[in-house]
């Protein structure tokens, strides 16, 4: 938390990409021409600046985008949809990397942004790679948890702006239909989001031969040490 870019170095652009609904959504850029490229997205609450150590560690190698999510950091938008149209949002990200001539594009999510990496993936064939650290399997099943009134307020909120239901697809559904290298990280002690949902995202990849799951036995919610060399030998070998 409160990282900088000085902090590790890094030459970063300044990269504003529009999203289908008009908001702004803000990135960093570290750029690495002709390289595979990996989408790095935060959880909630927070910003970009956090996954600078993990954007570090992987900018030898790949290309590096860090986007905030909608609401969040330098982005727009009034509110957060917890992945309903942050999915749509990612995948503007991935064209945008395209444009930029990286076609081997991966993701690499914690929390809400693990969700979000889950939902884009199974409707976006241009997403090659995901590694989750800590993300949902079901909206209402955390609502019921742990996020209840806030939870119940935003599916409200969204049925009555939106139209939709922001709750489905849930990840849990969406990682069903993947079929592409997954690495799923959780921590038996996670004290926001339950063991138990890594388990449920773990049965539905259950007929995906490329799923690596990584239990943690220790550390609460984000606090995992040195995630970064097994997130980038896992890009390594699947960008």
């Amino acid at each position: 938390m409160g990282s900088s870019r000085r902090d590790f170095a890094l030459r970063v652009e300044d990269v504003r990409i529009p999203a289908g609904d008009g908001v702004t959504l803000a990135g960093w850029f570290v750029a690495r021409p002709a390289a595979p490229a990996v989408v790095l997205l935060h959880g909630y609450p927070a910003n970009k600046a956090d996954l600078l150590p993990i954007a570090a560690a992987l900018a030898p190698r790949f290309a590096v985008l860090l986007m905030d999510l909608r609401y969040f950091g330098e982005s727009g938008g009034r509110a957060t949809t917890l992945g309903f149209r942050e999915r749509r949002d990612l995948q503007r990200a991935v064209a945008w990397l395209h444009a930029r001539g990286h076609t081997r594009v991966g993701v690499f999510g914690f929390s809400l942004g693990g969700a979000v990496a889950l939902l884009a993936a199974a409707d976006d064939p241009r997403i090659h790679a995901v590694a989750a650290y800590a993300p949902f399997a079901d909206l209402r099943l955390l609502g019921r948890e742990t996020y209840g009134p806030f939870v119940h307020l935003m599916r409200v909120s969204a049925l009555v702006f939106l139209g939709a239901d922001i709750t489905r697809p849930a990840p849990v559904d969406a990682a069903a239909r993947l079929m592409i290298p997954v690495l799923l990280i959780a921590s038996r002690e996670d004290e926001q989001i339950g063991f138990h949902h890594a388990e449920l995202l773990r049965a539905a990849l259950g007929a995906n031969p490329q799923v690596d799951f990584y239990v943690l036995d220790r550390g609460r919610h984000g606090e995992a040490a040195s995630l970064e060399p097994r997130l980038r030998d896992f890009f390594l070998a699947h960008l």
